[in-house]
């Protein structure tokens, strides 16, 4: 008896340590910031489909970038992505976003990406998470962070060290932020995808190996895929990256393709594009809608998974447009015709969407309804009263021999002045190899011209001087290029050269360096009244209860507007959009403050707010630097 005894207490004793143990190690998880490992669910890809808990799982995804959504909307904008039939959201990471400065990440606010994919996994939304390192997505340099560019030479998207380094210690910090957000850790991340659409740039797939064992080594043990379009799904093709393929239109085709590499596995759509985004100085883009739920119909009925590109575009904040190849400058709008508009409301689109996936849906599934919009309102017309040159608002100088780009100077974006003085002397021309983007040129204050990189070769005359006369050389960056070859963008001026009679040389310069940031729109020293030439304006509004709002920028030229000292949106009066979008949650009742920088100015200084944006207007008679 006593020695059952004596067993019974030891196995209670070992139970009891095991407990222990157990409970030390959920506490221990805690306290470290991360929930223990504990799967819900189970993905895999099978030969024939997805697989969600073992059971066949059509992926009807759509593309919704948080960074292009106010944080306190993105419930509302998920509500609405279920609500159309989704039941998966596809989401960016945008690299700069999140590491703007070397080494130094940003995950919360605004950036709060493990939050987003909370949100996701309470509104019965999964999560495809494409953290890049590149993205494109129209953002500046694609992702990308500007000081990449600092190393002369870089190599972006290979193997050279300068770059992979970075793009590997930044796959290291997502894996650190959400690898707890996978399927396999109880969270809504079912895929990861590993670079974006590397077949339209390059073809090695050491290179995709090295990112795919990043994601590896940073944690991620949820399926990795790889994205390209029809013609490029060879290029850097690896048969451990699942593939998937983009198109806007005909999955017949875009399936053969895929299969021509790819014999086995479920059939996806990557990116499926029911419209597209705007440039500056062209029309406002809509798709095919007809074409578009045709070919949406087609995929469900015949089982194959897709990713709506744009679900909901929302807006490119700020400064973080980016630019086309072949230097063509995104709108701040990324309405993209998408079937969610630009301020999350439901459109046809959304509703006849919506109706096609009703069609496909599992037993006993139901699709809420949409949620609310939230409400809009208007603004009586207000005046901008108050002005701060630039000229008169420059900070300390660096002196230089040469003029050089802005990254040289530690410069991610906005503008940069380069001064320097010319001797009296006989007309000459000035002469600038390159210029990314806009270069306004004065002498002695008094404005000579243009350079405009849309139109390279051209030059500004310079007039007789009987005194020696201070030259500028103000530049205004649009954005580092997002696509293609062309990424390694460098902002600012080079090359530049007198010719003429005399043949001037000169190497005394004095740069300023003009981030457009908090401590410079701080420093500026305001006076009442109306300025001629680059200037920042100064007016204010008054709100009895915050709504969105549309505001009309249509009478401002060229530049960038803050509200309430939150970069909003660059602007210029070429259209095609006219207005920002301006969401409630940034106001507050009462004084609400505008600044505005217009490079050129405004044709009247006044603004209003609209109900309703103005996408599709434009002027090319207003450019400031039009084609002859």
């Amino acid at each position: 008896m006593l020695s059952t005894l004596n067993f019974a207490h030891r196995i209670v004793a070992r139970w009891l340590v095991i407990v222990l143990v157990f409970i030390g190690l959920i506490s221990l998880s805690f306290a470290q910031g991360t929930p223990p490992a504990v799967a819900a669910h189970t993905f895999a890809i099978g030969d024939k489909d997805f697989l969600l808990d073992g059971k066949p799982f059509q992926i009807r995804c759509g593309e919704i970038h948080f960074a292009r959504v106010p944080r306190e909307y993105w419930r509302q904008r998920l509500q609405m992505c279920k609500a159309m039939g989704l039941n998966t959201v596809c989401a960016y990471l945008f690299w700069n976003f999140h590491e703007w400065t070397p080494g130094q990440y940003t995950w919360d606010g605004q950036a709060d990406a493990a939050e987003f994919c909370r949100i996701a996994q309470e509104e019965g939304l999964w999560v495809i998470l494409r953290p890049g390192p590149y993205a494109c997505a129209e953002w500046e340099g694609g992702g990308l962070p500007w000081w990449l560019l600092k190393t002369p030479g870089i190599q972006l998207r290979t193997q050279d060290p300068n770059f992979l380094t970075p793009a590997t210690n930044w796959l290291k910090e997502v894996g650190r932020e959400l690898g707890s957000m996978q399927i396999t850790h109880g969270g809504p991340i079912l895929m990861v995808q590993a670079e974006n659409e590397y077949g339209s740039f390059g073809n090695d797939k050491e290179y995709m190996g090295k990112i795919r064992q990043a994601l590896l080594d940073a944690g991620f043990n949820v399926p990795l895929f790889a994205c390209n379009p029809n013609a490029d799904l060879r290029k850097g093709y690896r048969d451990d990256l699942f593939a998937v393929v983009n198109f806007g239109k005909n999955p017949q085709a875009g399936f053969r393709a895929l299969r021509a590499v790819q014999p086995t596995g479920p059939l996806m759509c990557g990116e499926f594009y029911p419209g597209w985004f705007d440039w500056w100085g062209e029309p406002h883009h809509t798709g095919d809608t007809k074409q578009y739920l045709t070919d949406l119909d087609y995929m469900l009925s015949q089982g194959a998974s897709f990713s709506i590109y744009m679900a909901h575009g929302g807006t490119t904040p700020g400064l973080w447009t980016g630019n086309d190849h072949q230097f063509r400058p995104d709108t701040n709008s990324y309405d993209y015709d998408a079937p969610i508009s630009e301020a999350g409301w439901v459109t046809e689109k959304f509703n006849q969407t919506r109706e096609v996936i009703s069609k496909y849906l599992q037993p006993g599934e139901k699709l809420p309804d949409p949620p609310a919009a939230y409400p809009v309102m208007t603004l009586a017309q207000f005046a901008l009263t108050e002005t701060a040159p630039i000229f008169e608002n420059l900070p300390t100088p660096i002196a230089d021999t040469v003029p050089r780009n802005m990254e040289a100077y530690n410069q991610g974006r906005g503008c940069i002045l380069y001064r320097t003085t010319l001797p009296a002397g006989a007309a000459a021309s000035l002469d600038i190899k390159q210029v990314h983007d806009f270069a306004w040129v004065f002498l002695d204050g008094k404005p000579l011209g243009v350079l405009d990189r849309r139109y390279p070769g051209r030059s500004i005359a310079l007039p007789a001087r009987t005194a020696p006369a201070r030259l500028d050389i103000l530049v205004e960056a649009m954005g580092h290029i997002n696509y293609g070859k062309e990424m390694y963008d460098l902002k600012g001026v080079d090359g530049v050269k007198i010719t003429g009679a005399d043949n001037i040389s000169l190497d005394k310069w004095q740069v300023y360096p003009l981030g457009l940031d908090d401590p410079m729109l701080a420093g500026l020293k305001w006076k009442s009244g109306a300025a001629t030439g680059p200037a920042f304006w100064r007016g204010s509004f008054n709100v009895d209860k915050p709504a969105d709002t549309f505001l009309d920028l249509s009478n401002l030229g060229q530049g960038v507007i803050w509200v309430n000292g939150r970069c909003l949106a660059r602007f210029w009066n070429i259209g095609p959009t006219q207005t920002a979008y301006l969401p409630g949650v940034w106001l507050k009742a009462g004084r609400n403050e505008v600044v505005v920088l217009d490079l050129i100015g405004p044709t009247k200084p006044l603004l209003a707010g609209l109900d309703k944006p103005i996408l599709n207007e434009l002027h090319p008679e207003l450019d400031f630097s039009r084609k002859p």
